[in-house]
């Protein structure tokens, strides 16, 4: 997507226009260390410690989505990571999210709005009412905050969602072959 010349010239230009406003100032300190936090709340090491949690702690209906959740978020790690080594997008400049940046320089698709919106859409179809309504309501803001600290652009969102879609939809295809390991 680095291209500089036609119609990926354009796109990133779109996309630079999108991002700009929704990108949080460096002088806005307080703001900026409330919305990293709210980004790391997204970090795949979290989730994968929850779901393990709710294998061994949480109730019978709470296996399934526990096992789906967890090879859920190896799929999307290596699906994400594999997309970043071919497309190799550079981050937006800036200096916010170093970690990020450090560990991954690449931005393109977010790996955690990949995992945002698979985690949500398994929630919904596998998780107890109360787990959907809090990772439905989480989710979207996370997402946004990963814009907000300037480690992703709008477009690098939008597909890493539409990509945690088409993950759910394989591992819900997937899902009999789960149910045995529960």
């Amino acid at each position: 997507m680095e291209r500089t010349a036609g119609p990926w010239a354009r796109l990133h230009s779109i996309d630079q226009a999108l991002t700009g406003p929704l990108t949080l100032p460096p002088e806005q300190r307080i703001s900026q260390l409330l919305a990293l936090g709210l980004a790391h709340s997204g970090d795949s090491v979290i989730w994968g410690g929850l779901a393990v949690a709710a294998w061994f702690l949480g109730a019978p209906q709470w296996k399934t989505w526990a096992l789906t959740t967890f090879i859920g978020l190896v799929l999307a790690e290596i699906v994400v990571i594999a997309i970043k080594m071919i497309i190799r997008r550079q981050r937006p400049p800036g200096t916010a999210g170093r970690i990020y940046r450090k560990a991954d320089p690449y931005s393109f698709p977010s790996g955690h709005a990949a995992r945002a919106a698979m985690l949500c859409l398994l929630a919904g179809q596998l998780a107890p009412p109360v787990a959907f309504i809090v990772i439905a309501a989480w989710s979207p803001f996370m997402v946004l905050s990963r814009i907000a600290i300037g480690i992703h652009y709008v477009f690098d969102v939008v597909a890493g969602v539409m990509l945690g879609c088409a993950l759910t939809a394989v591992l819900l295809a997937a899902m009999p072959l789960f149910e045995a390991w529960r």
